[in-house]
Order: C-alpha cells, then sequence, then structure tokens
C-alpha cells in the first residue's frame, strides 16, 4: 500500500502526521499487512531527520499561500497553486497512491487538488477549532474528515466527521525515568516550533522576580535563542540565579517529554498540537493564544481547551510580567485549580487518535486497490 503525507510549514502540520507514519507501521504489522510505502510531499522536507527515521520518501512540490495582509505576492499565489497543482498531479499520478492523508495549511492545496482531479481518495484531519481554509476546501472531496474539537464539527459535512483527538508521536506517551525532585517549580515555556517573539519578551522582563522562585525552561525557536541568551544575561548579571534558566531553540521528542514531566506549570502558546501534549501531560497551563488578527486559529483552541477546564486563558493585548506572575503563583498555591486542571486534560485526551486514523487509511486505500 503507497499512502501520501502531505501538510506543512509549522510542526502542528508536521509532526501529527509523523506520529500518523509511526501507527501506520503499526497497525500495518498487527494485522499482518505489509510496512506501507509512505510518501511525503511539500515545498520543503521540514524536519528531513523525521522523515528519514521514519522511511518517508520525500517529494518536493510548490505551493501557494494567500496571506492575511497586503502583499504583492498574493497576486502571484493563484499561478503557485495552479503551478503546484500540476506538479503534484505528475507526482501522484508516477506513485499512484491508494489515499492521500492531508493535515490541512498551505502546502496540502495543490496535493489535494491533484488527488481530487486522479480520483485518489483523501483523508483530512482538522486540528484546530476553527477550521481552516486548507481543509474547508479539501472537506469538499475526502472520504474521512478527522477533527480534535467538536465545535469544528459545525463547519464541516457531517456526514463525514469523526472526533479523534490530534495525534501525538509515540515518544511522547512513553514513561520517562523517574525525575529527579527539584527544590523550586518550574515553569515550561512553548513558543510553538517557530517561538514566539511577544512570548519570549514577556518571559524575558519576568526572569529578574522569577528566578527567585522558580526554574524556567524557555523554548524559544531557533531563530530567537541567541538574542534571548543575551537579553538574559543583561536582564539578571547574577550568574548563580540566571544558572535557574535554560533556553532551549527547539526540544526534540525527549526532551519535550522530559520537560513537560518535570514542570510544574506550562506557559504556552495556543497551537493544537502543543495543547495535546499538554493535555496529555496533565499539567496545569497558562494559554497565551496568537491575537486573532494574526491567526484566526489559536484563540479559538485556546477557549475551547479551557472551557474543559484543563487551563486559564491570558489575551495578549492585557498581558504585564506582573499579571503572569501572578496567575503562576495563584495555580501553584491552589490545589483545587490544580487538580481541576488536570481533570479537564483528562477529558481532553484521546490516546488513540494516531491509530484511528492509521486504520481509517489502511481500510480506505484497500477500498481504491482493490
Amino acid at each position: 500500500m503507497r499512502i501520501v503525507l502531505v501538510g506543512g510549514g509549522t510542526g502542528g502540520h508536521f509532526y501529527p502526521l509523523m506520529a500518523i507514519a509511526e501507527a501506520l507501521y503499526a497497525r500495518a504489522h498487527a494485522d499482518g499487512l505489509p510496512p506501507p510505502e509512505l510518501f511525503y510531499l511539500g515545498p520543503d522536507p521540514y524536519d528531513q531527520d523525521a522523515l528519514s527515521t521514519l522511511r518517508i520518501a520525500y517529494e518536493s512540490c510548490p505551493a501557494g499561500k494567500t496571506r492575511r495582509y497586503r502583499s504583492l505576492l498574493n497576486i502571484l499565489d493563484p499561478f503557485f497553486v495552479l503551478y503546484g497543482t500540476l506538479v503534484a498531479i505528475v507526482k501522484l499520478f508516477r506513485i499512484y497512491p491508494d489515499v492521500v492523508m492531508s493535515k490541512g495549511g498551505y502546502t496540502s492545496v495543490p496535493v489535494v487538488l491533484a488527488a481530487a482531479f486522479l480520483r485518489i481518495p483523501i483523508v483530512i484531519h482538522e486540528s484546530d477549532a476553527k477550521v481552516g481554509r486548507a481543509n474547508k476546501l479539501a472537506a469538499r472531496f475526502a472520504r474521512y474528515i478527522a477533527i480534535t474539537y467538536p465545535e469544528a464539527s459545525h463547519q464541516l459535512p457531517k456526514e463525514k466527521v469523526a472526533l479523534t483527538g490530534t495525534p501525538i508521536r509515540h515518544a511522547l506517551f512513553c514513561p520517562r525515568a523517574e525525575q529527579t525532585p527539584t527544590e523550586r517549580p518550574i515553569i515550561l515555556v512553548l513558543g510553538g516550533s517557530s517561538g514566539a517573539l511577544r512570548v519570549n519578551n514577556l518571559i524575558l522582563e519576568t526572569l529578574p522576580d522569577a528566578l527567585t522562585q522558580y526554574d524556567v525552561i524557555h523554548q524559544t525557536g531557533k531563530a530567537h535563542r541567541a538574542v534571548v541568551e543575551v537579553m538574559a544575561k543583561g536582564l539578571v548579571p547574577d550568574d548563580s540565579l540566571r544558572s535557574h534558566y535554560i533556553p532551549k531553540a527547539f526540544l526534540s521528542e525527549h526532551e519535550m517529554q522530559d520537560a513537560l514531566a518535570r514542570a510544574s506549570v506550562i506557559v504556552s502558546r495556543a497551537g493544537s498540537n502543543t495543547i495535546a501534549e499538554i493535555a496529555l501531560s496533565k499539567k496545569p497551563a497558562i494559554l497565551i493564544p496568537i491575537p486573532e488578527d494574526v491567526s484566526h486559529d489559536q484563540r479559538a483552541n485556546a477557549y475551547a481547551y479551557a472551557r474543559e477546564g484543563g487551563a486559564v486563558v491570558l489575551e495578549e493585548k492585557n498581558l504585564t510580567p506582573h499579571l503572569l506572575l501572578a496567575e503562576i503563583e495563584r495555580i501553584l498555591t491552589h490545589d483545587d485549580v490544580r487538580a481541576q486542571m488536570v481533570k479537564g486534560a483528562e477529558l481532553f485526551i484521546f490516546p488513540h487518535a494516531a491509530d484511528t486514523l492509521a486504520r481509517a487509511l489502511i481500510d480506505i486505500g484497500k477500498e481504491h486497490g482493490s
């Protein structure tokens, strides 16, 4: 069986596809089937090491991107989409997969259109509470639509929709060695796969006060790590105090697992994949969504998770270092607040999401191949 994976531009699109790939191999083995041949199509491989580890062949396919701000590139992008669709038709015809698994995002549009043209079955997954434009388009052609938030079902053809949760990489489920308790609570800060400049600046402003009480593990994003480290030295010149601050450009699977296990409170952006990993850790969280005028999905995700009780939401425009530290202290000093967040996280977890999608892909692939 041949399966094409598509959807990228961010880790929130890419890494759930890797979780699905892991589940596809496991499901094929459990069912006594040969391992599937997997292909990833997109403008770039995003994480070549992950693709190589999972034996996923990369095929380059261009894509256009519609921006939410004025740009001359918006005039050219329809031509990039058309060109990308033509390239995708050629590549899909050559591979001729049994099914296409799309995670959405602008990189998926040419491949989905090409698959529809070639009558190749399409499965899509929508991670966000507010359905993205790429998946709204793909829903017209999809055989099966998986969602993470019930709110998304109202925006999609209900007869195709299944509430599956977000696929999470297998490594994050594996129990780690017992962590040595620390004297200080640990604050884990997650800015998303690319980091978050506004969140980084906010955390830096809290450091002089925060580091007197807490250890801070801060995922800054690769582009921001060096600047953040220099600024931290200026704001906290005392080396012994600054030793409680650990900036990390990027957290690997195992580093993320360790950080989630050790964290007392998590401060994070509200990407759906990150929320799913936070829920799996059952740790209290403070979510700072990207403002609505910049990103259409994070605010809806944050409040949907908060309604389950798993987190509190602080709007970026109203947030100050003092308010953030006060909220961290409130969570750490109130057992009932933390207990409610654990309960909310448990309600949100779908541990078999990747396997559910793997089963659907294999079943649909069998139908197409027969």
